[in-house]
């Protein structure tokens, strides 16, 4: 018959053995330590100085004094002496020292790493549920990067018309939500209420253009605190451009100016039109002379006009002195033309048939 028992090496009563009581006790001493098995440290080599009774030590290659010859065995604190038991492969114990769960592999105990491979849940200082298949309650949550130096964070979702997106809550109840929602284009939304969700920001997912609760909602929305529009707001981009309208409102730029061959024009965003030229006048009869004034760009209605005599021109181009001039009028005025006329005083030297004068005129309307 065997002496001991084939996994845990218990001393096994013999037959006719005297005091078997000791034989018996031996055996359930050894198996109090090793069943449930609780070290208080792994790889010691020193033993203490003072220990409690039962006290386990998982000792290291190289143990000294009381503890010499008993490598890599069990130490096991017995009425007052140690109890030496080598474990086995396979064997799992609790090291307190480590707060670690450890397997016995060959002379080594290796802590045990979890396989969290298709587990049903995780729970981190939380409890998981169906829904929430990994819980953390932690002051903060770090995920950083491996050997790359770069880490992606990665919502995935089955099809477009599902959610893929990162909910903040208070108290459980959602505030504020962002990611794609429903379709592709990213979009952040808020609550007050954890009920009723705004769209404060969106953007589609082909042209990244932005829309949303926080834009901008046409060409006169002034609400305090949305993002201005390029289209309908202006910048260095569109303050000088091609004004334009629609119904009267602005859809163009600031201001608009150029030059034609009939003079200069200045466009305004709020209608405004002025018109301006350096005119030849020619004789129109022995009391005025004159020109017709084709506006480099038509005006909406009658705009007003108003001009002036270049006085050194007249001196030297037209017989009349200049104090022998009189009004300087416009007549037969509409949207595209006027007709300019500097008079003479009546009873003063007639102009002749070869006088010529420059004159700046300007006309003033609306576009629009």
């Amino acid at each position: 018959m065997t002496e001991q028992s084939t996994r845990l090496s218990l001393p096994l009563i013999q037959p006719s053995q005297a005091q078997k009581h000791v034989t018996h006790n031996s055996a359930l001493e050894i198996l109090d330590a090793v069943a449930q098995l609780n070290v208080l440290s792994r790889d010691a080599n020193t033993p203490p100085t003072l220990t409690d009774e039962g006290a386990i030590f998982a000792l290291g290659a190289a143990p000294q004094a009381v503890w010499a010859g008993h490598p890599n065995e069990m130490a096991i604190r017995s009425n007052g002496g140690w109890l030496f038991v080598e474990p086995r492969e396979g064997w799992v114990l609790y090291d307190q020292a480590d707060d670690v769960i450890c397997v016995r592999k060959g002379t080594a105990w290796e802590p045990v790493t979890p396989n969290l491979d298709n587990v049903a849940g995780v729970g981190i200082n939380a409890t998981s549920d169906a829904v929430n298949r990994l819980a953390v309650s932690a002051e903060a949550t770090l995920l950083t990067h491996d050997t790359t130096g770069s880490h992606q964070l990665k919502v995935n979702k089955a099809a477009a018309s599902d959610v893929a997106s990162l909910l903040f809550q208070s108290g459980y109840s959602g505030r504020a939500e962002m990611g794609t929602m429903g379709n592709d284009d990213f979009a952040i939304k808020v609550s007050q209420d954890g009920a009723t969700f705004v769209t404060a920001l969106a953007f589609d997912g082909a042209t990244g253009h932005a829309t949303g609760a926080a834009v901008q909602q046409s060409s006169d929305d002034v609400t305090p605190g949305r993002l201005m529009r390029a289209d309908w707001g202006y910048g260095p981009g569109n303050v000088v451009g091609t004004v334009g309208q629609t119904a009267g409102l602005p859809t163009g730029a600031v201001i608009e100016s150029a030059t034609t061959p009939q003079g200069a024009y200045v466009r305004f965003a709020d209608g405004t039109q002025i018109c301006s030229a350096a005119l030849s006048l020619g004789f129109g009869g022995a009391n005025r002379i004159g020109a017709a004034w084709l506006f480099p760009v038509p005006f909406a209605g009658v705009p007003v006009v108003t001009g002036s005599i270049d006085a050194t021109s007249i001196q030297a181009d037209a017989t009349p002195d200049l104090d022998a001039l009189g009004a300087f009028v416009s007549a037969n005025t509409d949207g595209t033309q006027t007709t300019l006329a500097q008079y003479r005083v009546a009873g003063s030297t007639d102009f002749q048939s070869a006088d010529t004068a420059l004159c700046h005129v300007m006309a003033i309307g609306r576009w629009f």
